[in-house]
């Protein structure tokens, strides 16, 4: 009889500790994060996390490529679905006014949440073309002297390499001729500059240098792949792939690569911000996201969150890399567009960085002016990319676009949440000229790129 009811009992005893075991496996097995520092999928009632994405990326891309954000999408499988965004009403409507009040020739404007890779403003303007497709989501701009992070990171990471190593060159600060950035001649016209400097003040024989002396083809090509060049993002929304050509040898074609100076390396404005985000998020990578909620009859069957690529660098990297990017608005490209913002009281406990880069392009054809870069004041981390092309003259630098647009966001008071009903009826909210971030009433019509 004993034994009996230590039979019993027992079984009793391992119901529970069977269920606090499958429950315990269920998180795990849903939470759980592989070797590459990604995280594992979780199910949804849309799929996979990647293939709801990919199902929303599918719905929503034809839709956001021209500038509408339907409050209903026909998603595959499931039908029609109420859709909720993730843009902040006070930060979305600060990047549309500075785009109209500006008027460049072309302009676009990313912000995005660093920890977590949600969209929180994302506006697009061509001059005269009220009906122009989203540039936020091309990557035709040449990557220009932004693609200098890449390299940093690389020599940073990789190598081991300080922001305080100084590195020699010959030559103007911002050309790239092929006799100074071969030559390893030490002479009483050799400068010597840090390698944080160098990247402040984007000196683009010094990074060639940097390059030939301390970094092979492969460890660029691999940095770049790991911040997103050449692969697909895996966004909920569709968008261009940003490409690195990277030269296999070392020569002066390398040299180009890695100091930005050419138009083979391209990017997107989205890819900008997602890149300046992981430099701040500790050198981690995240998907970004637009979609906020999705629901069905009322019934939650989709929430966006955190999509975690994997490690671009290591944190300790990262915090060297930021070390360079603070040296940009401190001393260098944009240390008179932010002077104010950093004398400014309201303002001391935000932490900023950023990397110009200047180039022409042929798509859109025109002087492309870059700004990547981010901003913290402990809380929370933004990270943003405002690109503007000006065929003739200038109407205003992209550093002056994101200066605006950090101010706007830490300054005191509370930021508002973009709700449906601040959508038009039309179905756009359209200003000016320019037919900025809208919203679409046509709801339920399935279209493709």
């Amino acid at each position: 009889m004993i034994q009996g009811r230590i039979k019993l009992n027992t079984k009793w005893i391992l119901v529970p500790t069977a269920i606090i075991a499958l429950s315990a496996w269920l998180f795990f097995r849903d939470n759980a994060v592989s070797a590459d520092g990604t995280t594992q999928e979780k199910r949804t009632a849309l799929g996979t996390t990647s293939e709801a994405r990919k199902a929303l990326a599918d719905a929503l891309g034809p839709q956001l490529w021209n500038n509408h954000l339907p409050k209903q999408l026909t998603v595959a499988d499931k039908g029609l679905v109420d859709v909720k965004y993730t843009l902040d009403r006070t930060m979305q409507e600060q990047s549309e006014k500075l785009l109209l009040r500006y008027k460049p020739d072309y302009g676009a404007i990313v912000m995005l949440d660093a920890t977590t890779g949600k969209i929180l403003a994302m506006s697009s303007y061509v001059k005269g073309q009220p009906t122009a497709a989203n540039l936020t989501l091309r990557a035709s701009f040449p990557a220009a002297s932004i693609f200098k992070i890449i390299t940093a990171s690389t020599a940073v990471d990789r190598k081991g390499a300080d922001p305080k190593d100084m590195i020699s060159y010959n030559g103007g600060n911002y050309t790239l001729y092929k006799k100074n950035v071969l030559s390893e001649k030490v002479n009483r016209w050799t400068r010597f500059i840090s390698l944080k400097d160098a990247f402040a003040r984007s000196i683009n024989t010094a990074f060639g240098r940097l390059t030939l002396e301390t970094l092979d083809p492969q460890d660029l090509s691999e940095y770049s792949r790991r911040f997103m060049f050449n692969k697909y993002i895996p966004a909920d929304f569709a968008l261009e792939q940003s490409v690195a050509q990277i030269p296999e040898e070392k020569g002066f074609e390398l040299t180009q690569a890695a100091s930005g100076y050419n138009r083979f390396n391209t990017m997107s404005p989205v890819h900008g911000a997602m890149i300046a985000g992981a430099i701040i998020n500790d050198g981690k990578i995240l998907a970004p996201y637009l979609v906020e909620e999705v629901s069905k009859d009322q019934e939650i069957i989709y929430k966006g969150a955190e999509y975690d690529i994997g490690q671009a660098i290591t944190k300790e990297s990262a915090v060297k890399v930021r070390e360079m990017m603070e040296q940009t608005v401190l001393k260098g490209t944009s240390r008179k567009t932010f002077r104010k913002l950093i004398a400014d009281k309201k303002f001391r406990d935000v932490e900023m960085g950023g990397k110009t880069g200047h180039f022409s392009g042929l798509n859109p054809k025109g002087n492309n002016d870059w700004f990547v870069g981010y901003a913290s004041d402990g809380d929370t981390k933004v990270a943003i990319a405002a690109i503007t092309v000006n065929v003739q003259k200038w109407t205003v630098k992209s550093s002056a676009l994101a200066e605006m647009m950090f101010r706007e966001h830490f300054r005191p008071g509370p930021t508002l949440k973009a709700k449906p009903e601040d959508f038009k009826s039309s179905g756009r909210l359209v200003r000016g000229s320019g037919r900025i971030l809208a919203a679409h009433a046509k709801s339920g019509k399935t279209s493709r790129f």
